[in-house]
């Protein structure tokens, strides 16, 4: 028996007057169901300008960000957001990622749990609603067949009705604009992997790469189908987050709830005003079922927490749209919790408590997070040092007794210009190193230059004259730029018999 069920049937017991039919939960969805059409139509209210809003900034961001351009001087992409796979490097404005740093994409992939965990902890799930790319997506693909083929009634009344020539001219071109959307959303998708304005020249005259062809095509199919065919199907079927949500939320989370204390029992205006006449209780409900209707997930938000609600709120402007036209008080459904609707049957107050230590936690960790990777970005240094013993042999003795061993190094350089380079080795008495590859400066120095925004890989040999080597010694391999003194530094062995 679900808590909602529960406390309708103990409010009917504490509160006779207010004796309500208990809802009837939908929770019990099972593993798969054929998908029956739904025409949601369309409403009018906070809630859809928030949707509308939310819609045109993400869109807009995810069409127009690959145009963006950012100077990082020359020799360098000026493209503000780029994943440069060929040079392995990820810009992002004024922030260059290298291989070497994935780790900033584990940070940024904890940050967007976190965020997601504090979002369902507020409002339960506001992403689903609001953010989702499946939700974006379905409410650009529902309002192309509003326009094509008319509201709710006219579409449904279209279907059921024998198709004429015009019902298919219809049809035809919804699908062709769901196609073009599907299409330019792939297309969009391949500019954050190259020059956006040299990559769009390049597919409109058939000399971009094949894999780029090859992603539009495939995108453009998963597009056309999630938002155009599957829709509610990808949420109550596909997505995994709505049943992980149900273990990460609380009796607190706000969510898109029917106010049964105040909407049962539910009847038309007449029978409530013949009811309330009689002294008998009458709820706001007037059971006109516009919060169904124009439900994307075709759910009825009356019967409780389900599976298939992605708390949009459009049930709530409807429902409000109603109320108002009756002179009734709106948000009979609202963001709100069933233990402020038992609450209220108990004649106590509502209680609200948006912070809480479950949203605290979420909101510290976000912060440390997020402040250990601004700090890391702000300090991070501009080259880098990376040692690799070889193996085989671990070390070679020489035939004056000295021990030699062999290493592989890489040098990183970040900056846009070429520098040099000066390596030492700390931890042996007395110790040199052999450059192989690398000629000695006319002063007889031994310096590596790297070239701008390059790596160097170079082979060294170590060799310890020291007479009673250990057996095996920790060394550090210190890297200085000559020219500002930066120094980068990596621990290895120095092996011995």
């Amino acid at each position: 028996m679900t808590t909602l069920e529960n406390l309708v049937k103990e409010a009917a017991v504490t509160a006779a007057p207010k004796a309500a039919p208990a809802p009837e939960p939908e929770d019990d969805i099972p593993l798969y169901a054929p998908r029956r059409k739904i025409y949601p139509q369309s409403v009018h209210g906070t809630y859809r300008r928030i949707k509308w809003a939310l819609l045109i900034v993400t869109l807009g961001i995810y069409y127009l960000l690959p145009f963006v351009r950012w100077d990082r001087g020359p020799n360098a992409p000026s493209q503000a957001v780029l994943i440069d796979f060929p040079n392995r490097r990820f810009y992002f404005f004024f922030i260059e990622i290298w291989p070497q740093e994935i780790y900033y994409l584990t940070g940024l992939l904890i940050l967007a749990a976190l965020g997601l965990f504090l979002m369902n902890a507020v409002a339960g799930r506001v992403w689903c609603g609001y953010l989702c790319p499946q939700t974006v997506w379905t409410d650009l693909f529902f309002a192309i067949e509003r326009f094509v083929e008319g509201d709710r009634r006219e579409h449904m009344q279209r279907d059921a009705r024998k198709w004429t020539a015009n019902t298919w001219a219809r049809k035809g071109v919804k699908h062709f604009l769901w196609l073009m959307v599907a299409w330019w959303t792939g297309g969009a998708w391949v500019l954050y992997f190259a020059d956006a304005p040299t990559l769009v020249k390049e597919l409109a005259t058939g000399e971009a790469p094949f894999v780029a062809y090859a992603w539009i095509g495939i995108l453009t199919f998963t597009t056309y189908s999630l938002a155009g065919h599957l829709r509610e199907q990808v949420c109550l079927y596909m997505c995994p987050w709505p049943r992980i949500q149900a273990a990460l939320t609380d009796e607190y989370a706000l969510n898109v709830t029917y106010r049964y204390d105040r909407g049962e029992p539910r009847c038309s205006v007449k029978k409530a005003e013949q009811l309330r006449a009689q002294g008998a209780p009458a709820g706001d409900c007037v059971d006109c079922l516009q919060c169904v209707h124009v439900c994307p997930t075709g759910v009825d938000i009356r019967g409780g927490a389900n599976l298939g609600c992605i708390q949009c709120g459009l049930c709530i402007d409807a429902c409000d749209a109603v109320m108002t036209k009756l002179g009734r008080a709106p948000r009979l459904i609202a963001y709100d919790t069933d233990l402020n609707i038992k609450s209220r049957m108990e004649g106590k107050p509502s209680v609200y408590r948006l912070i809480r230590m479950r949203t605290l936690l979420y909101a510290v960790l976000i912060a440390v997070v997020g402040a250990v990777m601004i700090y890391t970005l702000a300090t991070r240094e501009t080259e880098g040092i990376n040692v690799i013993h070889d193996r085989n042999p671990m070390y070679v003795r020489l035939s004056d007794g000295s021990l030699r061993n062999g290493y592989t190094i890489r040098i990183v350089n970040k900056q846009r210009q070429t520098r040099e380079f000066a390596l030492a080795v700390d931890g042996l008495t007395a110790s040199s190193i052999d450059y192989i590859g690398v000629p000695a400066r006319s002063d007889g120095r031994m310096l590596i230059d790297v070239g701008p925004d390059q790596t160097r890989e170079v082979r060294i040999l170590v060799t310890d004259r020291d007479p009673k080597p250990a057996q095996s010694t920790r060394v550090t391999f210190r890297l200085t730029d000559v020219a500002t003194g930066d120094t980068s530094e990596a621990r290895d062995h120095f092996f011995a018999p």
